[in-house]
């Protein structure tokens, strides 16, 4: 399937291979996974008109248990779409489009990424337009050039340490801007590699 983060340019994308078999709930995890998330803000996927999700404190709650519904359920066909939405005050949203129906293959770990381009906006991030507004006052070449002048503070080791100190979240917001293009599918793959589905549960106050 290919995920893109709708409204953001440039393109946010993953293209993922599940198995069928893949719960809901495991696929809220894999989607966490795949673009850095937290999973501290609600979500929920809309599937031929319906709503699915993991039931969190504050959320309206679901019909059916996410971890009893598979992706076989629902008969997907190349071509198909769905969404998937997280945070709702930021409104991140995913559109995903499966792509192909492919045999499991034994030789192959799922979840997997086989391709993508860039990070997800930062969570700090509370809109599509605050990051794309973030992103037109920070381009990378004045990112680099401010990184540049936090490495050239002089000689004296004493008088930089205090002087990053005193600019350490600077520092980090712009680092981050800095790796706004980058792309690490290998480093993606081993995180989504250690994702244990039989280790997904719902809080221990979830409804009955």
């Amino acid at each position: 399937m290919r995920v893109v983060l709708a409204g953001v340019s440039p393109m946010v994308w993953r293209r993922l291979l599940v198995p069928a078999s893949t719960s809901i709930a495991d696929l809220h995890e894999t989607f966490q996974c795949a673009f850095g998330w937290s999973d501290e803000g609600l979500h929920r996927f809309t599937v031929h008109g319906v709503e699915y999700g993991c039931w969190r404190p504050g959320s309206a709650g679901f019909s059916t248990d996410a971890r009893r519904v598979a992706l076989a359920r629902f008969g997907l066909r190349i071509g198909e779409r769905f969404t998937y939405d997280y945070d709702f005050f930021a409104g991140w949203r995913l559109e995903v489009r499966v792509e192909q129906i492919l045999p499991r293959s034994p030789r192959r770990r799922y979840p997997a990424c086989t391709g993508g381009a860039r990070q997800a906006p930062p969570e700090s991030c509370r809109s599509v337009e605050e990051f794309l507004k973030l992103r037109m006052r920070w381009p990378l070449v004045i990112v680099a050039g401010r990184l540049a002048g936090f490495l050239d503070c002089g000689d004296d080791r004493e008088r930089a340490a205090d002087f990053l100190a005193e600019h350490r979240d600077e520092l980090t917001a712009l680092t981050g801007l800095a790796r706004l293009d980058d792309f690490d599918k290998n480093a993606l793959n081993t995180a989504l590699h250690a994702l244990d589905p039989t280790t997904i549960r719902l809080p221990d106050d979830e409804p009955a």
